[in-house]
């Protein structure tokens, strides 16, 4: 009997071990669960906190507090403004993390993505490639003075984000792509008659003069082109792009700059002396027309040598008064029927010279549009030619 309860005895200590054991090993399990779960915690928020430092210094370094503060300061003023500062969350959700499949166009100055804010607004969020730091306050200048412009037929900026490396800005979608695609399509549906063509010119016209004239301070655009002019539901004309816009005060006639701007529609002068003045813009807003009435691209390997430039071109058949000949084919019998008409009426027929610019400025009353009283210019006086 001694034995069966030394034997039951020995029996009982063994599992009092055995449970001991484990709850021993569940212990150690979740204080090592416990750690790992610190851990990852841990490297968490310290990921976080880093990722919301360098949040803070990018909206530092790229001007946001000086932007903050004007924007601040004009919304006690009279000046009307409808940019707002977006944070990098609110855009990412926007563009479902700058997803490709919402690019809408790419450039040298960076890509466009179709995003939709919290409210439905459907935007064009635009994510520049590089920014140079010493043109910061310059940028900050920039989205400031672009803020302050409420034109019809100038994308309007509803804002930008200074929380990426890169500054990124906001603005307004436009559904019907740019000019150059809509006048360069060779569909059967094609909606790109010359009254349309007309409208766009006039509406051109019009955006710069506000920029050189009206605008709070003016504004030389320095890359006007028709890849930049963006067509909405109604084929309206909304001059966009100025990524390498400059503003000046009321009294500077000039910049000298780094030649920027695209090849074809280049100023000469200022390609030769590096001096930007808002009869710069004025000659690409030449080729423009040029374009819109020949339906032929600003440089063409196609064409002679010495005619490859469209400015070139066009002169070529102005001398040799052949004009007609160069005109779009699309939408030669409207045009054709619209000259008639004014050479019946006695007034200027709508063709132009440019002598690689002219000396006009978008404010005085055009010779291309004087059937219209609200634009014009001084007659078209020929002025810059390459040497």
């Amino acid at each position: 009997m001694g034995v069966d309860l030394e034997s039951s005895s020995g029996g009982g200590g063994g599992g009092g071990n055995t449970t001991q054991r484990s709850g021993n090993c569940l212990v150690i399990g979740l204080a090592l669960l416990f750690f790992v779960l610190g851990v990852w915690g841990l490297i968490k928020f310290i990921k976080k906190r880093r990722k919301i430092i360098r949040k803070r210094d990018f909206f530092k370094r790229n001007g946001g507090l000086l932007l903050k503060q004007q924007l601040s300061t004009e919304e006690g003023s009279n000046v009307e403004t409808t940019s707002k500062i977006f944070s990098s969350k609110e855009l990412e959700k926007a563009t479902d993390n700058f997803n490709k499949n919402r690019v809408l166009g790419q450039g040298g100055q960076g890509t466009v993505y179709k995003g939709m804010l919290v409210d439905g607004r459907i935007v064009a969020v635009k994510r520049s490639k590089v920014l140079d730091e010493d043109k910061v306050e310059e940028f900050i200048n920039e989205v400031r003075v672009l803020s302050q412009i409420n034109h019809r037929n100038i994308v309007k900026l509803m804002g930008c984000c200074l929380e990426t490396e890169v500054p990124i800005l906001v603005y307004e979608h436009i559904p019907n792509g740019d000019l150059f695609k809509r006048l360069h399509n060779d569909s059967d549906d094609y909606t790109m008659t010359w009254e349309v063509r007309f409208g766009i010119a006039v509406e051109i016209a019009g955006a710069l003069a506000y920029l050189h004239s009206a605008a709070s301070t003016p504004v030389y655009h320095r890359d006007v082109k028709t890849t930049n002019i963006l067509l909405d539901d109604k084929y309206r004309a909304k001059v966009s792009d100025f990524g390498t816009s400059r503003s000046i005060s009321i009294d500077q006639t000039h910049l000298t700059t780094h030649v920027a701007g695209t090849f074809g529609y280049l100023d000469p002068e200022y390609f030769q002396t590096s001096q930007f003045t808002d009869k710069s813009d004025v000659y690409s807003f030449g080729i423009v027309l040029v374009e819109l009435i020949t339906g032929e691209k600003p440089y063409s390997v196609v064409r002679l040598d010495e005619n490859r430039g469209l400015a070139s071109h066009f002169n070529e058949a102005m001398k040799e008064n052949r004009v007609l000949d160069i005109v779009d084919s699309r939408i030669k019998e409207d045009y054709l029927e619209v000259t008639i008409e004014e050479d019946e009426e006695e007034e200027m027929p709508m063709e132009m010279n440019i002598d690689d610019s002219w000396s006009i400025d978008m404010t005085a009353p055009a010779s291309l549009f004087d059937s219209l009283p609200t634009l014009g210019v001084e007659p078209l006086v020929p002025q810059r030619t390459w040497s």
